[in-house]
């Protein structure tokens, strides 16, 4: 079947899109017209979030029940208007010692890259300044994934915990969901080069302080029940799925932001499941809750 393709201009810039009738979350007959709609509503809330950081994303040509493969390197064919930097990857699985990133800061850029079935972004701790140079990072970042049984609830009393220690040290939390079973806590960071070695000493702090509930190292056999506090992610080589992201689920949830409130209600885990439609009346709402992560 040949591909529809359909021309369109945003803010200024021409683009083509394709197959927009395309299913990509089959049990919600979620289309890639849809996905293009949600990116380009949230981009507001959305962009500030991408602005400086080499992108990463989860492609899904054939939808989220279709195969997918990561993409690094800005695509060949991108619009000359892309922004991008040349940065060091090395150990890269691709054996690149420099990778050329987008860096999306603009709802066209946005919109180029939904068209690919690019339904997941993903983000570094750090940014580029205006030559594409990489910047000391200036987030700070804990994954909490619950290991079976645990589950969302369990890392909502952790992260109450984590928010208390961080506070203790003069940096104030946010936490989001991350779409799929856990969530991240995030703090502004403006204390050097190296919020992998502060968070590796809170995780296991927190571990010693709490056996029971948490764990601060990967081994499977340890996390059943527990919810692991993922300090790693402060990695620069690694990234984590951006504020306000799609995921590749069965429907199309999203990372979204939270109230401390809600955290402290939560006592079942579909409470803090958002689907795109939620996550767009949220903002109308509370406008980003993830503001000063991104300031």
């Amino acid at each position: 079947m040949a591909e529809t393709r359909v021309p369109v201009t945003v803010d200024g810039r021409r683009l083509s899109l394709s197959n927009l009738d395309k299913v990509l979350y089959p049990q919600d007959g979620f289309t890639k017209a849809e996905v293009l709609d949600y990116y380009s509503r949230i981009a507001p809330v959305l962009l500030p979030h991408l602005r400086g950081r080499p992108l990463t994303v989860k492609r899904y040509p054939n939808g989220v029940e279709g195969g997918f493969f990561f993409e690094k390197n800005a695509p060949a064919h991108r619009p000359s208007w892309v922004r991008t930097a040349k940065l060091p990857t090395p150990g890269s699985s691709k054996d690149r010692e420099i990778t050329e990133f987008a860096i999306v800061e603009d709802l066209a850029s946005l919109v180029f890259f939904a068209n690919l079935a690019a339904l997941e972004l993903h983000v570094p701790m750090w940014r580029v300044d205006d030559r594409g140079r990489a910047l000391e990072p200036d987030t700070l970042v804990f994954d909490l994934d619950p290991g079976p049984p645990a589950t969302i609830v369990e890392c909502c009393r952790v992260a109450r915990v984590l928010r208390e220690l961080l506070a203790a040290d003069g940096l104030t939390a946010y936490p989001k969901t991350s779409g799929s079973k856990g969530m991240q806590l995030y703090a502004p960071w403006d204390r050097g080069p190296d919020p992998s070695g502060y968070a590796k000493q809170i995780a296991r702090h927190l571990a010693a302080e709490m056996p029971d509930q948490v764990v601060s190292v990967m081994t499977k056999k340890v996390r059943q029940g527990k919810v692991l506090i993922d300090w790693s992610q402060n990695n620069p080589a690694k990234t984590t799925v951006a504020p306000y992201s799609l995921r590749a689920r069965a429907t199309p949830t999203v990372s979204t932001p939270l109230t401390w409130a809600e955290l402290e209600d939560c006592e079942h885990a579909d409470e803090l499941v958002f689907t795109s439609a939620d996550v767009l009346a949220r903002v109308e709402e509370h406008g980003d809750l993830f503001g000063p992560v991104a300031s």
